[in-house]
């Protein structure tokens, strides 16, 4: 069930056999791969990772960059299968990677979709080695993350595969009184859930899921597809269009379209975001609004980290990305395209530029540096809110972006 899963925490079951989730192509998706791995991104109802162990019926481990290993166990072993974890798993993928023997590389095209090899211990190393190996080409179709912005506008695909796998087989708890549902056929409520009169589903257009622990208050509009997953909860009179995941923890109210929150952050109240992704932890203050389209109906143009400058999405939609543990205050407007670091504050009046890098501090009148252990006050300041706080290796994780994004904020 998507209740019971957890975001940090891997355990290992015994046996022969060892999965192994890699990083590929991690410098894409920055600022969320700062604080994470690829595989660890959430894309439908499910992270990478979730639905690669769903379909296994396994546990994974993880090989990715040195800094960010001690949060994500290896699980390394002489006889390894190492899953990409930017492909998205389903059966017909598990079963043809169940048939690789040692040597071999399940391929689509140009993409490694799984390798069953020898212990490597950094990526590097792997990702070397992935050329010699014998080639089994995969000959079906593959969804797999390359650019940030595919994590909503894949969304939509991947909520209504998520929900085929998570429903299988299981009955959905009944529909509450004087909740207007059309498309019941397309909506399952997990025991636990909760769902206040006045609230009104059109799972027509998509299904809708909703985990256990979560709540949609009173007058709440839902437009499928949609995903609640566990904790998390929608705000009186929210108006939600899907494709949107709300992940576990995370409380949103105002108008959404197409977003996919992380988990355990919030947008309480009024205020318009689109074409979004929001990692964890982020705080968006009350009336924050964000540009998903250009005046002149021109494609997006977003800041790529590696490449130190605006590229194209291809895309005519394209809202907020915003980092781990960043926070907006009230009235915050977001232009259209706007990349936000990790552990940023932002405030004023005016349009912020359109990347703010990791640990900066301010507005549209100027940024400067937000201090480490102050930032790492804050962050810990709103997990204990939920009975949560930094350990000292995501201490040190966040020691590292901040020495490692320092040229970014002095350009900035």
């Amino acid at each position: 069930m998507l209740s019971n899963y957890g975001t940090t925490k891997h355990t290992f079951p015994t046996g022969n056999m060892n999965y192994i989730v890699f990083d590929s192509n991690r410098t894409s998706f920055l600022p969320f791969t700062h604080t994470r791995t690829v595989a660890d991104i959430r894309c439908g109802i499910l992270t990478m990772r979730e639905r690669w162990e769903q379909y296994l019926q396994q546990q994974t481990g993880s090989l990715t960059e040195r800094y960010l290993q001690p949060l994500y166990p290896s699980n390394e072993g002489n006889d390894n299968i190492f899953l990409n974890g930017a492909v998205a798993g389903n059966c017909t993928l598990a079963e043809a990677i169940g048939k690789l023997q040692a040597g071999q590389k399940l391929v689509h095209h140009d993409t490694v979709i799984a390798a069953r090899t020898g212990l490597y211990t950094t990526l590097p190393e792997l990702l070397e080695k992935l050329g010699a190996l014998e080639a089994i080409s995969f000959e079906g179709d593959i969804t797999c993350l390359q650019h940030i912005w595919d994590i909503f506008s894949l969304t939509d695909k991947l909520i209504r595969e998520d929900y085929l796998l998570l429903t299988h087989q299981r009955v959905s708890a009944p529909i509450p009184e004087n909740v207007i549902v059309t498309g019941k056929e397309n909506l399952f409520i997990e025991d636990g859930a909760t769902i206040n009169a006045g609230t009104i589903i059109n799972a027509s257009t998509g299904p809708v899921y909703i985990a256990k622990g979560a709540e949609i208050l009173e007058g709440t509009m839902i437009r499928g597809p949609l995903a609640l997953c566990s904790g998390a909860g929608l705000k009186m009179g929210a108006k939600i269009y899907g494709a949107t995941t709300i992940g576990p923890g995370c409380k949103v109210g105002g108008e959404i379209n197409n977003v996919v929150f992380f988990a355990n952050s919030n947008k309480g109240h009024d205020g318009y975001l689109g074409n979004a992704v929001i990692g964890e932890w982020c705080n968006l203050g009350a009336d924050t609004n964000c540009s998903n389209l250009k005046n002149n109906y021109d494609t997006v143009k977003i800041w790529d980290e590696t490449q130190d400058k605006l590229v194209s999405t291809g895309m005519t939609f394209c809202g907020l990305l915003m980092g781990d543990h960043s926070k907006c205050g009230i009235n915050t407007m977001f232009n259209t395209g706007t990349v936000v670091g990790v552990s940023a504050n932002i405030y004023g009046g005016g349009f912020p530029e359109k990347f703010i890098p990791s640990f900066s501090w301010g507005g549209s009148d100027g940024m400067v540096t937000y201090e480490f252990n102050r930032a790492i006050d804050t962050a810990n300041r709103m997990m204990q809110r939920r009975g949560k706080q930094l350990s000292p290796a995501e201490v040190t994780m966040y020691q590292h972006i901040f020495d490692n994004t320092a040229a970014q904020r002095e350009q900035a």
